[in-house]
């Protein structure tokens, strides 16, 4: 993408609840595991200068492209990498960037890939399914639709888009193959779905299940918080805003796991688990939007914030 480009509008979601959840301050270190177009990063920079430092990790080159362009006044204060937030650690290992003093996680698909037509993220614009955040890796929607049995796609529309139509919408694409674009996949779930009224595009959450499929978004997820654990100082913050119920149940469990003094199985009577809590629970209730917010950006109108911190 050239920078030349016009952007799409980007409004980070929840910005200074997320930036008060992170306590930026003055010399601290950030990291950012999903920097996208640059927003929260930009704030947490604001924070944190002039000694502070902030790494921001995406698995969109693009992103790094146009974050790199929109953070540039910070000058060395700002590392970015090209890479998966799963490899948060060994990231941070390699540009010698811990303990640090908070890590966000902004969830989720940005306006640069929902408004870009040739990433494929979209049923309002006509492009070949791709719906990946990396290029470099293999796995396409194109792949999942055209080549997954009726029983696997129904069974990931299901998991992923908490779809309950998904049978039939399976069937449907199946009997329909080859099926190359968003607005000829769109129009397929559509016709499945022709006597079922909703609110919301009935492609949604078909889209939604083969985005997260493709990008491996759950089975990413856990494995990532675990490692911002490891890499918080005492007291640092670990922060996450999610858009999809799965993605914030994934990060409520974790979270409250690693804040219980105990894992034992319900009626032991005396703990043997030896769990040591290594979180402490700063927003015990799930933190949203404001009606204010939502409206003036819509997108955000799903998001989902949750806060903890590192014990000693």
């Amino acid at each position: 993408m050239s920078l030349t480009m016009a952007l799409p509008i980007h409004i980070p979601v929840l910005l200074d609840e997320a930036i008060e959840g992170l306590q930026a301050r003055p010399g601290g270190y950030f990291v950012d595991c999903t920097v996208g177009l640059g927003g929260h990063a930009a704030a947490i920079l604001e924070r944190i200068m002039p000694s502070g430092r902030l790494l921001g990790i995406d698995a969109d080159p693009e992103a790094i492209e146009v974050s790199q362009d929109e953070l540039s006044n910070y000058g060395e204060a700002v590392t970015l990498v090209n890479d998966s937030f799963v490899n948060l650690e060994a990231i941070c290992k390699r540009y010698h960037f811990h303990p640090v003093d908070g890590v966000l996680f902004d969830l989720g698909v940005s306006s640069l890939q929902l408004d870009t037509a040739e990433r494929g993220f979209s049923f309002h614009l006509d492009a070949h399914l791709n719906m990946r955040f990396d290029p470099r890796q293999g796995l396409t929607a194109s792949d999942i639709v055209n080549t997954f049995s009726e029983q696997e796609l129904a069974r990931l529309i299901e998991k992923y888009g908490e779809e309950r139509h998904s049978r039939r919408i399976a069937r449907h694409i199946v009997q329909s193959r080859p099926v190359t674009t968003t607005l000829e996949l769109a129009r397929l779930v559509e016709q499945a779905l022709r006597s079922k009224r909703a609110r919301i595009h009935p492609a949604t959450r078909t889209f939604m299940a083969l985005r997260i499929a493709a990008n491996s978004e759950l089975q990413n997820l856990e494995p990532a918080l675990k490692q911002a654990i490891d890499l918080l100082r005492p007291e640092g913050r670990l922060t996450v805003i999610s858009y999809h119920s799965l993605e914030d149940r994934i990060v409520k469990q974790f979270m409250r796991r690693a804040a219980s003094s105990c894992l034992c199985p319900p009626g032991i009577v005396m703990c043997r688990c030896g769990h040591v809590p290594t979180l402490k629970l700063i927003s015990r209730k799930v933190i949203k939007p404001t009606s204010l917010e939502i409206e003036s950006n819509p997108r955000s109108r799903s998001a989902k914030l949750r806060i903890a911190e590192r014990l000693n």
